[in-house]
């Protein structure tokens, strides 16, 4: 069994190296009453996607189960409400023995994270108990005869005393000696990384929108080390890296367990929407595949983590809910270039650039153009010209504010295929089948 589990190992690591596209894994939430069966989701990721790697938030069998024999490496968590039982050893083989055993090796569970975000829940006890577990499970592995799982646990930016300049990043006083040093100490001797949830969404104000959506600004300089930092995304890692190298830990990998930007909110909320969804997440997956690094951490790539799969209907808050890449029937809400034949959308083209138009298929029905409909002016666009009053009213037939809307989506997301798609009900036409003053205007 030992050597069987090595070659598994070996075969993939392998694989990774040759596909080229393993550094972008994706979160799999199921905070929702709508999403397909494991199964299904396991199938998807490994036959439409580029992903490899997945993260759940749980132990959930059904989902763990449902990855074997798919290539696809799989992180399980041990949820905050099980880690002070875990922290004992007893409780900790018993927790391995039921939740990696039965399904290790067929799927390629490559990381334990126990708890999520523990230190921002402020709880002193879990806190406490937080390193004491994660070297239980590390111990519960080993006896298990496991030797190539690591263990982990993803940290909010909330850890940070100072982030700005990111030179001048440390850690919280106190928690940086008794929690982080021994965490940080764990990871060097285990060779696991430390995890973090780096997300510009909740950092920007008015002035840094662009810094942080990686668009093109002044950016930000910090003195002391003579770097000009033109992305929120890099100055909060080379931040942690800093915290991290004061306290004599900068040889610790970094994983980015978490990162990623709403599609949708509350009406007037600031910074989201469809647009920087996309301009966040795609300029995000170019940048961690480009292993650029970061100005402290050149010519480094990191393991990076997108949220999340799909959008999640009971979360609490609209934003909340719309951070997925995926409707729970896998049509995507966008592309950041992980489906299979597929790359990451260009900047929106101008109107005189366009060469193509996003038409109905003629067997399409009204039913599923209407749905359609509904998808593209529920997603932010404007659809007034297709109201009555508006320019494009006229024809009023369903196909005719179809075609309007559906062409309006593959135009704003920039023109390719795969936006045109919807369900098998959409058709990349190079006749412009606009009429009159109907041509989508961005």
């Amino acid at each position: 069994m030992v050597k069987l589990r090595l070659l598994s190992v070996i075969f993939l690591l392998f694989f990774n190296a040759v596909t080229g596209d393993y550094f972008i894994g994706i979160n799999y939430g199921t905070v929702a009453n709508n999403l397909p069966p494991p199964s299904q989701v396991a199938g998807f990721i490994r036959d439409k996607t580029t992903f490899n790697k997945i993260k759940i938030f749980d132990s959930n069998g059904d989902i763990i189960r449902a990855f074997a024999d798919t290539g696809v490496w799989v992180t399980v968590t041990v949820p905050n409400g099980e880690i002070l039982s875990v922290a004992k050893p007893t409780s900790a083989q018993w927790w391995v023995e039921e939740n990696v055993v039965p399904f290790y090796p067929r799927t390629r569970i490559d990381r334990i994270c126990v708890g999520n975000e523990v230190m921002a829940t402020g709880d002193k006890n879990l806190i406490a108990h937080l390193v004491p577990a994660m070297k239980a499970i590390h111990e519960a592995l080993l006896a298990a005869g496991i030797h190539d799982i690591q263990v982990s646990t993803p940290h909010s930016m909330g850890i940070m005393a100072r982030s700005e300049p990111p030179s001048s990043g440390r850690f919280r006083p106190v928690y940086d000696r008794v929690i982080f040093a021994p965490m940080l100490e764990f990871h060097r001797e285990t060779k696991s990384p430390f995890m973090i949830c780096p997300y510009p969404f909740f950092g920007f104000n008015d002035g840094t929108l662009d810094y942080a959506l990686f668009k093109d600004n002044n950016g930000v300089y910090d003195e002391a080390t003579g770097k000009n930092y033109t992305n929120m995304f890099d100055a909060q890692l080379d931040a942690v890296y800093s915290a991290m190298k004061d306290l004599g830990y900068d040889d610790v990998d970094i994983v980015v367990a978490e990162t990623g930007w709403p599609s949708a909110g509350d009406p007037g909320q600031p910074g989201v929407s469809l647009e920087n969804a996309v301009s966040y997440n795609v300029n995000l997956v170019k940048h961690v595949n480009s292993g650029v690094g970061t100005p402290l951490m050149p010519n480094r790539t990191f393991e990076t983590y997108l949220f999340s799969l799909f959008n999640e209907d009971l979360k609490r808050g609209t934003s909340e809910q719309n951070f997925g890449l995926f409707r729970p029937d896998f049509s995507p809400i966008y592309d950041v270039g992980i489906l299979r034949n597929s790359q990451p959308p260009p900047p929106a083209m101008a109107p005189q650039a366009w060469k193509k138009w996003c038409v109905p298929r003629p067997d399409a029905s009204d039913a599923a153009l209407q749905s359609n409909i509904d998808f593209v002016c529920g997603s932010g666009l404007d659809c007034q010209p297709i109201k009555d009053g508006g320019p494009c009213y006229e024809p009023n037939t369903v196909r005719a504010h179809a075609s309007y809307a559906m062409n309006a989506f593959y135009q704003v997301n920039g023109g390719n295929d795969y936006d045109c798609d919807f369900i098998n009900t959409g058709l990349v036409s190079v006749n412009d089948p606009s009429y009159e003053e109907c041509t989508y205007a961005a």
